[in-house]
């Protein structure tokens, strides 16, 4: 499936782990992705949904927005749009997805239970919430948490496990499974910050009840 998906996109790729195999989309659904970027994901779930479905992907850089839009002109992807938007206030209705996709940016977010509140009020009952994403086993201490290069390095931001559950849970989502994903990250100081605080990629399922 990766060799149809244009090379500008997966040269841009910068995710956290993988995730479609608990997203397990289906041919004909819809789907959005929250803090698309440069449009990978969103082709490859692109591929998974065929022509009868759709894929939207958010994302509030112009220039990613610019970039991922280009990508699927030129390699058309007729069923994907992008958005711009925060992801703590989604630009889409209300149950009108089958399944809300992230890799790697709700971590980013400063208001993770507003994000959370959106992939639910936006999923169809019974539809799903399929991420990957960084946590910690430990809270951090403020010096960390106000750190810049550690934000950019997706640890400063990143919540505490239990806390993370806590806020998906209390928009109404039920957790279906969480698995640790192999990770590692670049500088020193992230390494240190990492094994620290427990810092790790996890992707995780949750579903939207029924009623």
């Amino acid at each position: 499936m990766l060799d149809r998906i244009p090379d500008a996109a997966i040269e841009s790729f910068a995710g956290v782990g993988y995730f479609f195999d608990l997203a397990d989309l289906a041919e004909g659904e819809s789907a959005i992705d929250l803090g698309s970027g440069s449009g990978m994901d969103v082709f490859f779930a692109a591929e998974r949904v065929g022509s009868t479905g759709s894929i939207v992907g958010v994302d509030f850089t112009t220039e990613q927005l610019a970039k991922a839009r280009g990508i699927a002109g030129e390699a058309g992807y007729s069923q994907v749009e992008y958005r711009e938007g925060r992801i703590e206030q989604v630009p889409a209705d209300d149950a009108s997805f089958d399944c809300v996709i992230s890799n790697g940016v709700i971590n980013l977010a400063p208001e993770k239970g507003a994000v959370f509140a959106e992939a639910a009020r936006v999923l169809k009952p019974g539809g799903r919430l399929a991420i990957a994403d960084i946590v910690s086993e430990r809270q951090m201490k403020e010096s960390v948490v106000c750190d810049a290069d550690l934000w950019a390095s997706c640890i400063g931001g990143a919540a505490q496990v239990d806390a993370y559950r806590e806020a998906i849970e209390d928009s109404g989502l039920r957790i279906d499974q969480i698995r640790e994903n192999p990770y590692g990250f670049i500088s020193d100081r992230a390494r240190n910050a990492s094994a620290k605080y427990g810092v790790k990629s996890v992707s995780l399922l949750a579903f939207k009840p029924t009623s």
